[in-house]
This record gives C-alpha cells, structure tokens and sequence, in this order.
C-alpha cells in the first residue's frame, strides 16, 4: 500500500456545512498519515523515547531527552536541536492514554506554559496499514496562526509524520523492532 500524507488547517478540515462547524476550527491544524507497518508498531514508536529519539521532529532536526515517563501525568522534557544550531527547549505532559488507538497531550515550552497547545493522536487500522491523525487545538487563533507563519507547524507536522513512517517501515522491512 502507498503511504500518503496530508495536511489540513482547521479551516479546511471542518467545511461549513451549517451550524456545526467546529467551535476551535480557527485555532486548530490537523495532519493525516497513512503508515505501511501495523497499529501496534506505529503506536509504540510514538510512545516509547528509545523509538521517538530516532525519528521526532522535522526534517533535520534531532532530540535530546531529559526525562520520559510514558503514562497519564507522566512528562517528556526534551530539547529539539534546529538543523541551524537552534536549540527548542519543549516539553510534553501525556493527559490521555488508549493503547494502541489514541493519545492525548499538553505540549509546550515548559510545564505551566501559558502558550501550551492540546493535541490528539489517533492511530486507526486501514487495511494492513495505520491511518493516524495529529489533531492540535491551540488557545487563540493568533497563536495556532504564529504556529503555522513562523514555525511552518504544517509542514512541521508532515515532515514529522514522515519521518515516523520511514522510521517504522523499515523495521517492517527488517523484521525486528529492536
């Protein structure tokens, strides 16, 4: 099965059908990924550090942990290192956890951030593959709109994903999850 990706701003994801528009479709990005590698596989590489320190982040960028604790409370502190020298010093609290289908999280700078951003991952069986969606509520539209300007949080978020499913594919194609 061929992997696709695609990015859809909150504005996009909820077309106005009427009434029901989403109330945070302007603070929201969403970001779809279909994975040739099983649900299972896909989920642990996104919640265990000795997988995520391999793959997390765009495209050039790497990531030192400081503390990972995988459970609801538990906390990542990590720094992001840019492909220009830039460090980004982030953290992430995990609020939701559903084994292997959802995680929901806090994600900033640092605990108490008051920019912190809201985020759902759900990882959906499609065949032999994994659909899985990055679904991010940020407080104001101004800063999920800061996200997207300044940060490139789309594409971000893409290059992320594809780097998780090269990540799992080719230990599909290996045959070990190390």
């Amino acid at each position: 099965m061929a992997e696709t990706g695609r990015a859809v701003t909150g504005r996009a994801a909820t077309r106005r059908t009427g009434p029901a528009q989403s109330a945070t479709a302007d603070r929201e990005i969403v970001i779809t990924r279909v994975i040739s590698a099983p649900r299972e596989l896909v989920f642990e590489a996104f919640t265990e550090v000795r997988h995520l320190s391999r793959w997390w982040g765009p495209e050039g960028f790497t990531t030192t942990t400081r503390a990972f604790e995988f459970r609801v409370g538990g906390e990542w502190d990590f720094v992001m290192h840019g492909p220009d020298g830039t460090d980004y010093q982030e953290w992430i609290s995990w609020t939701e956890i559903a084994p292997p289908e959802r995680i929901a999280l806090l994600h900033g700078e640092s605990r108490g951030d008051p920019n912190a951003f809201e985020s759902v991952l759900t990882f959906a069986p499609d065949g032999a593959a994994t659909r899985i969606e990055m679904r991010t509520v940020f407080p104001t539209k101004e800063l999920r709109d800061e996200a997207v300007e300044k940060y490139h949080a789309i594409e971000g978020g893409q290059q992320t994903l594809n780097n998780l499913a090269a990540y799992v594919t080719e230990i599909v194609r290996k045959g070990v999850a190390d």
